[in-house]
């Protein structure tokens, strides 16, 4: 995999029961999405969030934003492109976009900010206490504006 401007790829089919009584995907669930994607985009990577937890770090949110532009529906097939848009040594931005798989319909864009925490939940700084790890992330990004796909 070339790490550098990596996007991550999700599939997922709409269950029914996200989907609201207009027949539309219900909005919250787009999060979840989102988070999928992230799931997956630091495991392509070579690092679980299991693994990152058994080195004593996690990744709280601190913000979450989306931008809805189109309804999914049940049984639609959506890919859920997840990129990294800054690797700091204290913070991870990471920016979503949903399209629908037949059409390539843009659904939903977003982005979620995390910071670097201990199991007390104060800061830390990757770069310093994982280097590794924090050049794999940072060779990972695509800075904002540039194409994700």
């Amino acid at each position: 995999m070339n790490a550098s401007n990596y996007v991550s790829q999700s599939s997922i089919r709409v269950r029914y029961q996200e989907t609201d009584q207009m027949g539309i995907v219900y909005h919250s669930n787009y999060l979840v999405w989102f988070e999928i994607g992230r799931t997956a985009y630091t495991h392509d990577l070579g690092y679980s969030y299991r693994e990152l937890e058994k080195l004593g770090v996690m990744l709280p949110l601190i913000e979450v934003k989306a931008n809805y532009r189109a309804p999914a529906r049940y049984d639609d097939e959506v890919i859920v492109y997840t990129t990294c848009t800054e690797a700091s040594g204290s913070r991870l931005i990471f920016e979503y976009e949903v399209k629908r798989k037949r059409d390539d319909v843009l659904l939903t864009t977003g982005h979620s900010i995390h910071v670097w925490v201990n199991k007390e939940m104060k800061r830390v700084n990757m770069k310093e206490k994982f280097p590794d790890l924090f050049a794999t992330l940072v060779a990972s990004t695509t800075p904002k504006g540039r194409d994700r796909r």
